[in-house]
């Protein structure tokens, strides 16, 4: 069965931040649009972001953007100065989501509920005449090198000038994003990097983790580096957490996206539990606590210093005997003690699988699309949007700022296209 559309059409396979957006973006530029998604509910993805509170963005210049972006940055360019930063907070805020500024210059909406953004953004869809289809697309119709539409899973057709593919990764496969946009680009002609997890925990099968499982640790620095080796590929400050299998936390999400592949012991996280004191200051607060516990064991005296659930860990690495009397740790035994305190080691073994993700490296290759209007350089009237392509950013807004980015000017490119056809 074929449905004939008005002229000009333009169809946006994914309801999620960069469909959308592309949809709103579609509309607001001329085009009759249809915008297709899988699940039943848009913005599945959205809903879940930032722990239900929605990280939309980062106050930040196109550059400042542009220096956290690990794979290919110079790609996004125009994309980002179709919808800067601030531009993504004028149109929530326009859509009657006010926003706040958070440490790392984190936008998040005044409510902490990432269903506003997601109201906002459907109803901008609603009011631009985004008509929604929820059904999966099995394939896009590509007829002599121009694409002519889409076909859904129940063999219906939707004839269309121009399709924008915006399906995500396959990282959190339960919202959508299961990876059939990587399928629909690859029978297009395109070519994939291959898929892989990133901001993801990290998979430790040290005796630590699971010692310390549920443990949180707040301002603490950790340096990711090749074993054996000084030389930090990632480093930061701020709050991690311990689990049954590894770590996670914002500082171990951040770090992944720093490590290619990881062979087992490849790397190691150096963790500095004390990273405000200087050694000296450090040796210093010890030696108080010493003496303000001389009469008691060493097991019993580091409770001022350190979280009860880290104290057996530490002390079973500082090799110092539990129940010695503090009065009689030697200067080399607290030597030992420091030491522990300023890194604690654990062995990197991998990362969690890739459902696991907040986001997908990898993805379709961004030699074969246009940085200027997102089109494929491949099939005419097809464009891509947001994860499915090969960009991937840091933690702090960043992924979401290009998801809009990349569907805003996906959506004006394939609306000015579609009038020419």
């Amino acid at each position: 069965m074929t449905r004939p559309q008005a002229n000009p059409h333009v169809l946006v396979v994914g309801g999620g931040a960069a469909g959308m957006m592309a949809a709103i973006y579609a509309a607001r530029n001329g085009a009759s649009v249809t915008m297709f998604e899988r699940m039943g509910k848009c913005g599945r993805k959205l809903r879940i972001t930032g722990k239900g509170r929605c990280n939309v963005t980062n106050d930040c210049t196109v550059e400042e953007l542009l220096q956290n972006v690990p794979t290919n940055p110079r790609f996004l360019y125009s994309a980002l100065h179709t919808l800067s930063p601030q531009d993504t907070m004028s149109f929530f805020e326009e859509a009657g989501v006010p926003l706040k500024v958070e440490r790392g210059r984190r936008v998040f909406p005044v409510s902490d509920h990432a269903e506003d953004i997601v109201r906002a953004m459907t109803e901008a869809c609603r009011r631009a005449g985004v008509r929604t289809v929820f059904a999966r697309v099995q394939s896009v119709i590509v007829e002599n090198g121009r694409v002519t539409g889409v076909q859904t899973d129940d063999g219906e057709r939707f004839d269309a000038n121009a399709v924008i593919v915006c399906t995500g990764g396959c990282s959190y496969p339960r919202t959508g994003s299961d990876g059939d946009g990587y399928r629909l680009a690859k029978d297009a002609g395109h070519t994939l990097v291959l898929p892989r997890p990133s901001l993801v925990p990290m998979v430790s099968r040290s005796f630590i983790c699971p010692a310390l499982q549920g443990l949180s640790l707040r301002n603490v620095a950790l340096k990711i580096t090749p074993r054996g080796s000084t030389r930090a590929v990632y480093e930061d400050f701020g709050e991690m957490m311990f689990t049954h299998f590894g770590m996670t936390g914002p500082m171990i999400l951040s770090a992944s996206a720093h490590i290619p592949d990881v062979a087992e012991k490849e790397y190691e996280a150096h963790i500095d539990l004390k990273p405000a004191l200087d050694d000296k200051t450090l040796d210093a607060r010890i030696l108080s606590d010493f003496s303000k516990y001389q009469n008691r064991d060493f097991a019993n005296a580091l409770s001022d210093l350190l979280p009860q659930k880290l104290i057996p860990i530490v002390i079973r690495l500082s090799g110092i005997p539990e129940h010695k009397k503090v009065h009689t740790v030697t200067k080399e035994e607290r030597a030992a003690l420091l030491r522990v305190l300023r890194d604690l080691t654990v062995p990197i073994d991998g990362f969690r699988p890739i459902s696991e993700a907040i986001i997908t490296k990898g993805g379709v290759s961004v030699r074969e699309i246009d940085p200027k209007t997102m089109a494929s350089r491949l099939c005419t009237g097809l464009y891509f949007a947001g994860e499915v392509i090969d960009v991937d950013a840091y933690t702090g807004g960043y992924n979401l700022q290009i998801a809009f980015a990349t569907g805003a000017l996906a959506g004006i490119s394939a609306a000015k296209s579609a009038e020419n056809v």
